[in-house]
Formats: structure tokens, C-alpha cells, sequence
């Protein structure tokens, strides 16, 4: 950084109280804007992922709809293993609604518990980059 058009502010006994560049920021204030910037940074980093976790998260709920309601193999390895994780996902929301066929029950309590994750996580994903101060 170039230390052209610099001047100090001194006190009453000549010590130094601020160094400013000619734009009149003193060091503290560009400490202050960079502090800044980094908590900005993480805090759309952190909203970043929340939006990639939220979109897996849906991802492996929408494959368990379509494994039950396409009458996926329930032996086969990978069907099972995401119609597991999907109704780990999905617990408070099974058996919201009970409609008498199965496969019905199935989208719709789970595509509800779907749609909830991706508002909630949008929402929290874009309180955070509200949140974050602007890039300089």
C-alpha cells in the first residue's frame, strides 16, 4: 500500500492519535472495513451452504417420492437406502395426511415436508446475506 498523501493527527503532547490517508480513513477504520468484509464473506459462505445442504436434503426426499410412488425395487441397495434417509428426513411429517392409497399418502406428506425445508432453508440462507455488509 502505497503511504502517499498520509499525514498524523497528534495530541496535546505531540504523541500520535490517528494516521489518515488522504481520503481521510485512519488504519482502525480500514481495519474496521476489512473486519467487516471478512464477517460478510463467511456469513454468504455459511448462507451458501445452507442453500447446498437444503438442496440435497430435498434432492433425497423428491428420489424417495419417486422410488415409492414409480414402485422402485425395495430390495435394492440404493432405493432402500434413500427411502431410509428420506424418511429419517421427513419424520414430523409422516402421517400428517392419511389418504387411503399408500403411494398418495407418501407425496403428499412427504412432498409438504419437502417444500418446508427449502422455504425454511431459503429463508434462513437469505436473512444471512441480508445480514452480511456489502462487498467494498
Amino acid at each position: 500500500m502505497a503511504r502517499f498523501g498520509r499525514r498524523r493527527n497528534t495530541g496535546e503532547n505531540g504523541e500520535t492519535v490517528a494516521e489518515e490517508d488522504a481520503d481521510g480513513t485512519s488504519r482502525r477504520e480500514r481495519i474496521g472495513a476489512g473486519a467487516a468484509s471478512g464477517a460478510g464473506g463467511l456469513l454468504r459462505l455459511l448462507a451458501g451452504v445452507i442453500d447446498l445442504v437444503i438442496g440435497v436434503i430435498a434432492l433425497i426426499i423428491v428420489a424417495g417420492i419417486l422410488f415409492v410412488v414409480l414402485k422402485a425395487n425395495a430390495q435394492n441397495t440404493i432405493v432402500k437406502d434413500v427411502h431410509d434417509a428420506a424418511k429419517f428426513l421427513v419424520g414430523p411429517f409422516d402421517r400428517l395426511f392419511t389418504p387411503k392409497d399408500h403411494r398418495v399418502e407418501i407425496a403428499i406428506n412427504w412432498g409438504i415436508a419437502a417444500a418446508v425445508y427449502v422455504i425454511v432453508g431459503r429463508f434462513v440462507a437469505s436473512l444471512l446475506r441480508r445480514s452480511a455488509p456489502e462487498r467494498a
